[in-house]
């Protein structure tokens, strides 16, 4: 199997984003560090095959499992993947690629082995312990913000904390972007008090009834977040969350969107 490697485009981007190892003293002796790129490429093996740390494959130069896991964790702390995505939602915008005329949000429960934090029982799968991965997209299904929360938590309630998670989006000239014009959601999302908060905010809800008939006609907005939600288990590291602690399969949630996004950025400079 060929290691993923992460291309010097967006290398140059995260490298300046990561905290500077600490100084080795001259007299202590021992392997070598494992570099930074080596260390993300094995991160990032993991995050596309889903392997177990302790099967990440040493022969293809990453390090060890736990060295990796070091790391994510350490960049986790250090805010590294917000920057990053935030740094990308940047670049989309200033390339024509984001586009917040409208929103749509949904969730996705991924069954948690081992429980761990931000876990529930999962109402859908015999209670079993599972997480939600509740996402906001732009009308290009570019991800915007993510929360995740244990599976037996609402949609509804998180639709207004994922509206208040996007950060100002700049990349143009004059005010930077904080929020859509419209949000559509489907019947998970029904709730009056939640359409009123939002028109508070300035965005307009475009949320389906429940007990009504199907055929709303919101499947020609909402299909964008129903895709993003398809690439994010292209990687298979977030279909189980394998990691008891929440804020490590947080970190490869955030990596992920960080991965759409510049995928989505690459596909744009490829047109022109």
């Amino acid at each position: 199997m060929q290691a993923p490697i992460i291309d010097d485009e967006l290398w140059a981007l995260i490298e300046p984003l990561l905290p500077k190892p600490g100084r080795r003293n001259n007299e202590c002796r021992g392997r070598p560090r494992v570099s930074e790129r080596a260390a993300l490429n094995g991160v990032l093996f993991v995050l596309r095959t889903g392997i177990r740390w302790n099967h990440l494959p040493t022969e293809l130069g990453f390090g060890s499992g736990a060295t990796c896991w070091r790391r994510l964790d350490a960049w986790q702390k250090a805010g590294v993947w917000n920057r990053l995505h935030a740094l990308l939602l940047d670049r989309l915008r200033e390339s024509g690629q984001l586009d917040l005329s409208y929103a749509a949000v949904d969730s996705s429960s991924v069954r948690a082995v081992g429980a761990g934090g931000k876990t529930g029982p999962n109402p859908t799968d015999r209670a079993r312990p599972s997480s939600k991965h509740h996402i906001l997209v732009d009308a290009n299904g570019v991800p915007v913000s993510v929360i995740l929360t244990g599976a037996n938590r609402n949609d509804v309630t998180q639709l207004l904390p994922l509206v208040d998670a996007i950060g100002p989006i700049r990349g143009m000239r004059g005010r930077a972007l904080r929020k859509p014009k419209v949000i559509y959601a489907d019947r998970g999302y029904d709730s009056d008090t939640h359409r009123q908060r939002l028109r508070d905010r300035g965005i307009r809800p475009v949320i389906a009834r429940r007990r009504t008939e199907h055929g709303s006609g919101l499947g020609k907005f909402r299909w964008v977040v129903e895709r993003t939600h398809s690439w994010l288990h292209n990687f298979r590291r977030l279909r189980i969350r394998f990691d008891r602690r929440s804020d490590i399969h947080e970190a490869f949630l955030r990596f992920a969107f960080s991965l759409v996004c510049w995928n989505i950025l690459k596909r744009a400079q490829l047109a022109f």
